[in-house]
């Protein structure tokens, strides 16, 4: 390129390390193409941890950005979004008609529900491509944003659509119809000869051979190639045959991918029962939260092992095992211990109990335990907050996704361990405000 159109190494680098210094300084009254260009990464970038800033940056150059100020915008926008700025569709407007991102389209959705805007919730919505706005999420959301507008008649339509389906929003919708999901724990259960017809699949065979061997990766994933295509009997009796090989993982995945029959009791398993109702009873935890935790985190493996070093049923990191050990006290410890469950059930549902104390609510606590305890609180707005909404505007796409499938397993856990209907509205409760905070917070907890 020209040389008064280069961009260098060492101007990105600047801009990556101090964006609001670079913006600081560019006086120039005519930006030429590349000036813009780096004008546009700065305040992209200044978006990313100050918005308010970026938003102001961007007003003393809109008029030099010609026809790129809407693309600044929806960045702005989206960024601020993902910190819960209140200012977040204030600058989405602005952006005009500037064609938006899937990602930057969802959260312009989310930042009208962290801020109960139900207007522009159901706008935002009716703006995403047909595809998208068709997904369970929004489907829920624009049903209860039509019943928040006085469109009962509407919202209750689209809820149906959702209702009776095993799934979050589906037991969300379910609810608010009045007719809540009841699982079924004496579902269908293979015969003998669905048992022999799977089993006699060349790809189980060879799965289960390398599962006995202990070549787990391969055996994943020819277990996950033999099971494409096949009709819910056949899935159910694989994973009858994955529990019967003690490989948990698979038989509650399996199970999970049923359409029309269902066994819950493969879904939602209880092994160790003993050692985790004495935990829970120990640390005065309820023990379908645990049941819960532990399903989500290593499916009952004991010997999970996560690519970060996080182990066992509970998954807990070498660090936070030590901390617990030292809390507890057990001593002697070794983080070797981890994979035995007499050793990582009591330490999990301890670490479990200190964080559910220090930030007073379930969910700040399940989202503490995936992504930090100072993340889960800086996700909270300044008042209360519906859990479902608290939830939803989490800005990991993990920890968000973890969240609801932590609540989604304890519906099920509290049903199957209580016999009587759960309430999902009820478990996610309402998360308290920044306010609510007290001194006794342990900001030592890892």
């Amino acid at each position: 390129m020209p040389r008064r159109h280069q961009v260098t190494d060492k101007q990105l680098d600047r801009i990556q390390a101090e964006p609001l210094q670079f913006l600081l300084r560019e006086k120039a009254a005519v930006l030429t193409r590349s000036r813009r260009e780096l004008v546009l990464y700065a305040i992209e970038r200044l978006a990313r941890s100050k918005a308010d800033d970026a938003a102001d940056r961007l007003e003393a150059f809109a008029a030099r950005l010609e026809g790129d100020a809407g693309y600044a915008w929806a960045q702005v926008a989206w960024q601020a979004a993902l910190d819960h700025n209140p200012h977040a569709l204030e600058w989405y407007a602005k952006a005009a008609d500037t064609p938006l991102t899937e990602s930057q389209l969802e959260w312009r959705v989310r930042a009208g529900l962290r801020g109960q805007r139900w207007k522009d919730v159901l706008a935002a919505i009716q703006a995403l491509p047909p595809e998208l706005a068709r997904e369970p999420t929004w489907r829920y959301w624009r049903a209860r944003a039509l019943r928040e507008l006085g469109e009962k008649d509407a919202a209750d339509g689209l809820l149906r659509t959702l209702a009776g389906q095993p799934t979050f929003y589906g037991l969300l919708a379910s609810e608010e119809l009045g007719q809540p999901y009841v699982p079924e724990w004496n579902g269908f259960q293979p015969q003998a000869t669905d048992l022999e017809r799977v089993r006699s699949y060349a790809g189980i065979q060879r799965a289960l051979a390398l599962y006995r061997v202990g070549l787990d990766n391969e055996a994943l994933r020819e277990w996950l190639w033999a099971i494409r295509g096949l009709d819910d009997r056949d899935l159910l009796a694989a994973a009858e045959l994955a529990h019967q090989a003690n490989v948990s993982d698979r038989a509650i995945n399996t199970a999970n991918r049923t359409v029309q029959l269902h066994d819950f009791a493969q879904r939602y398993p209880m092994p160790h029962r003993e050692l985790l109702t004495q935990a829970s009873r120990q640390w005065d935890m309820d023990e379908a939260l645990v049941y819960a935790i532990i399903r989500q985190e290593s499916r009952f493996m004991a010997e999970a092992r996560s690519r970060a070093g996080a182990a066992g049923l509970m998954q807990l990191m070498p660090a936070t095992a030590r901390w617990v050990a030292r809390q507890m006290p057990m001593q002697p410890f070794q983080v070797g211990m981890l994979t035995r469950p007499e050793v990582n059930i009591p330490m999990g549902t301890y670490y479990f109990r200190r964080v559910l104390d220090a930030l007073a609510h379930p969910i700040l606590a399940t989202a503490a335990y995936n992504a930090g305890p100072a993340r889960a609180r800086r996700w909270r707005d300044d008042k209360p907050l519906e859990g479902a909404i608290y939830t939803e505007t989490i800005p990991f796409n993990e920890t968000r996704e973890y969240v609801k499938q932590v609540f989604t397993n304890a519906y099920f856990y509290k049903h199957r361990l209580t016999g009587k209907p759960a309430n999902l509205h009820q478990l996610l409760g309402t998360v308290p405000g920044r306010d609510s905070d007290t001194a006794s917070f342990a900001a030592n907890i890892p």
